[in-house]
């Protein structure tokens, strides 16, 4: 995503991929954003390290409204549909409060189920 202008305010490109990951990561089943191999596991997943952004796409409409597709892995035993449903909403709520923009669609693909460890 290009640089995003709002209301005489302009956003870096990732500050609402990162709002974005942060949101999805707060819903409950969500095992990772992106592949599971872009999660920091080693000494920089202990130190904080910032929230990846990988794995999220957004698009700025025609209508100025923002398109999300967001790659998840999901853990097991969760219900697809509801996660997906819980992600779109958290997604959508976390932007417009946020950032001020009006979300009109979050994609949501599942690429994996992961077992606890």
């Amino acid at each position: 995503m290009s640089e995003l202008n709002v209301e005489g305010m302009a956003l870096a490109p990732g500050v609402v991929e990162t709002i974005v990951s942060i949101a999805v990561s707060e819903v409950e089943g969500v095992a990772c954003v992106g592949s599971a191999g872009a999660q920091g596991r080693g000494i920089r997943a202990v130190f904080g390290q910032k929230p990846s952004t990988q794995g999220i796409e957004i698009t700025i409409n025609e209508d100025n409204k923002l398109a999300v597709a967001v790659r998840i892995e999901v853990y097991y035993g969760f219900v697809l549909p509801e996660v997906a449903s819980s992600l779109r909403q958290a997604v959508a709520d976390a932007v417009a409060s946020q950032v001020g923009v009006e979300v009109a669609s979050v994609d949501v693909y599942i690429d994996g189920i992961q077992f606890a460890e």
